[in-house]
């Protein structure tokens, strides 16, 4: 058996990509998944823009035992150029709501004791990407909040996810379509196995595909290096 079986997970950003494929891998685990998104329908769904607060999502959620905040915005261009608004779309939906959900579930799962947290971050919160400047602000800071998270909220476990380069809608909604050869884009499915074998086992943190782990290492040893390559190859 699982250690997901009958967990009451909630997951968001539900209804495409990686929220899809984890709510379903949870599903056919034994939990059950309570779905949300901004457009999303169908049984044991919600939809809501977390941006716009978080409880009504909360009371229709009730306890949960498994928070997956995978809830997303990216955006791509110079951040010189980027308009004010989306600065604050972005903080907001990426950072603000996240946190937000993560404060309204945890108490609960204290008081249970109880619980897991998962922040679907990116290599991007990793090592920072050229044009992408405040998307990858906003991942990073969630691998801060995780890392301190996990400090004062034990035994409630807490697991940060960096995704690589994914076969989802992301990049046509971000602006910019992904057009480099290398590295091939993977099934959200891959990331979603990753996410919930990486509940079941209580990891910390985990990199999907997991060579990806060796840039982000390289970055926070040699970060002069590492901007280099990045200036040389993208």
């Amino acid at each position: 058996m699982s250690a997901v079986t009958g967990m009451r997970a909630l997951v968001t950003g539900a209804s495409s990509g990686i929220g899809a494929a984890t709510a379903d891998v949870l599903a056919a685990k034994g939990a059950t998944v309570l779905r949300t998104s901004r457009t999303i329908t169908g049984p044991s769904s919600f939809a809501c823009d977390l941006v716009d607060g978080v409880e009504p999502l909360v009371s229709w959620a009730g306890d949960v035992d498994l928070l997956v905040c995978n809830a997303g915005l990216g955006y791509a261009g110079p951040f010189a150029a980027m308009p004010a608004a989306k600065i604050t779309e972005l903080v907001g939906l990426n950072l603000v709501s996240q946190l937000e959900l993560v404060r309204a579930v945890l108490p609960g799962m204290i008081a249970r004791d109880r619980g897991h947290v998962v922040l679907v971050s990116s290599i991007a919160g990793a090592m920072g990407v050229a044009d992408e400047a405040v998307y990858s602000a906003t991942k990073a800071a969630l691998k801060a909040f995780a890392d301190a998270l996990r400090l004062e909220s034990r035994p409630i476990g807490v697991t940060v996810v960096h995704p690589g380069v994914i076969d989802t809608p992301f990049f046509e909604r971000r602006g910019a379509p992904y057009t480099r050869r290398r590295p091939r884009p993977i099934p959200p499915v891959a990331v979603a196995e990753a996410l919930v074998a990486a509940v079941e086992h209580n990891r910390a943190e985990i990199f999907v595909p997991s060579w990806l782990r060796f840039p982000a290492r390289l970055n926070g040893a040699f970060p002069a290096m590492v901007r280099t390559l990045q200036r040389r190859f993208g």
